[in-house]
């Protein structure tokens, strides 16, 4: 069976090209570094995080919290060196994670920490799905084509609805600046009417005209 050459070269680009994001924290022994993503409705998140070093070569163990655009906590462990979350968003917006120093930690150096973080078609089993489907080979990397396909429509749909709620802000926004600005208008009008009516009267007592 003979595959036509652009197929060849997104099967190809699809299994090398990058499948997650691989962040690195230095956190220092007072504070919280955080990591943030705009992630619409209905999307499945993986993240591993792992203490990789610290600086002064001392123990170290972290507390991690995640949170969604609502301030829901979906991930909350203390004294860890390494863990995992996972969840489905229920709404679209920032989703955070935050990193802190455990107060258990010994030293005064930085603690470094990777955190593997996937979304949507990254962050799928293949594996399992393969043994499930029994798929293998080009079939496997055609599902997996088919999947980020569709995690790019409904990337464009969500851009697309953001798009159109801006669109309306701003709309809403310059009518009200329209508004705004008739009613400062015909408010200067007003008081400029009444000035002179209130200077004509002045000098109209004083006999000057």
């Amino acid at each position: 069976m003979t595959f036509p050459p652009f197929l060849v070269v997104l099967l190809l680009a699809l299994s090398t090209g990058p499948q997650c994001d691989a962040i690195w924290l230095n956190i220092p022994k007072t504070g919280t570094k955080c990591v943030s993503e705009e992630i619409h409705s209905n999307v499945v998140v993986l993240a591993d995080y792992v203490v990789v070093s610290v600086e002064d070569g001392q123990t170290a163990t972290i507390a991690v919290k995640v949170t969604s655009p609502y301030g829901n906590n979906l991930h909350h462990r203390e004294n860890v060196t390494y863990g995992r979350f996972a969840f489905t968003t229920e709404e679209a917006g920032n989703y955070l994670a935050c990193f802190w120093s455990d107060n258990r930690t010994r030293g005064n150096g930085e603690v470094v920490v990777n955190i593997d973080w996937k979304t949507g078609i990254a962050a799928k089993d293949w594996e399992s799905v393969a043994r499930k489907e029994k798929i293998q080979g080009v079939e496997l990397e055609l599902r997996k084509l088919e999947g980020a396909v569709e995690a790019i429509h409904e990337n464009l749909l969500y851009l697309k609805s953001r798009e159109a709620e801006m669109r309306s802000t701003s709309e809403t926004t310059n009518a009200r600046v329209a508004w705004f600005s008739i009613m400062s208008l015909g408010i200067c009008i007003v008081v400029s009417g009444l000035q002179v009516w209130y200077l004509k009267r002045f000098f109209q007592k004083k006999k000057l005209i």
